[in-house]
Order: structure tokens, then sequence, then C-alpha cells
């Protein structure tokens, strides 16, 4: 049975970011991939202008959960991606696979808030998901 890629979606409280990028990648790739994601410190609850910006384009993160990186799974996925600048993880001595950290568009900083802002997070990290998935598959 051939090799299911596996990615690790992570940011820092796991309720945005990184979960649009999972809810991003299972759209596009569907069982294609094995998706995951986590964040350093888990926040309560998922963002709910981020689960609304994912909605509008038909995928689906409303039933996530934010829950703190798996030691087991980050030594095994192929491809540990860090969204944003603030989360700071390494890669165990001993994991599979690559790190890499996708500095995202962070529109707040233009001045633009609210849904806006969401919609152009949402479709800087869709781009940057599109590509990994090509390059993966």
């Amino acid at each position: 049975m051939p090799h299911t890629p596996s990615v690790l979606f992570v940011c820092v409280g796991n309720g945005g970011k990184s979960q649009m990028a999972a809810a991003l990648a299972h759209k596009r790739a569907g069982e294609r991939l094995e998706i995951h994601s986590a964040g350093t410190k888990p926040a309560r609850a998922l963002n709910a202008e981020s689960v609304e910006a994912i909605a509008e384009v038909g995928a689906d993160m409303s039933s996530g959960r934010p829950k703190p990186i798996d030691a087991d799974l980050l030594r095994r996925v192929d491809r540990t991606i860090i969204l944003g600048s603030d989360a700071q993880l390494e890669l165990p001595g001993d994991a599979r696979g690559t790190l890499e950290r996708w500095v995202t568009d962070e529109p707040s900083t233009r001045g633009i808030e609210g849904m806006e802002r969401m919609r152009l997070v949402r479709d800087d990290i869709d781009a940057r998901v599109a590509a990994l998935i090509e390059s993966l598959l």
C-alpha cells in the first residue's frame, strides 16, 4: 500500500490559522493526505471568525477542538508547518519529517480587522496549502 503523506499544521492557540490550514487541506486533498493540527499553547475554543471564513469557501473546521502537540505525531509526520511567527517549535532529533514556517499575511498591521482580515488570512493560507498539496501528491 502506498504511503499517505502526512502534515501537521501548528500555531500557538490551534484555534485559528492551523485549524484553517487543516480544513483547507482536507477540502483540497480529502483522504489523499493525513492531516493534523495542534497548538503550542492551545486555546479554549476555536476563533469564530476563522470558522466563518472557512465555511465561506466550502470547508469546515467547526467540529475542531484546540489541542496540544502530540510528540509521537511530531516524530512521524512528513511535514510540520508552523503558521505565523509566534509559535516556537523544534523537531525532536529522531523526527522523520521536515519543519517549515509560513509567515502568513497579517492584515491587522495594515489596519484591516474583523472578517475582512480573516478572509485575507484564509486566502493566503489556502494558496500555500494548494502549493503544499501539489508538492506532496
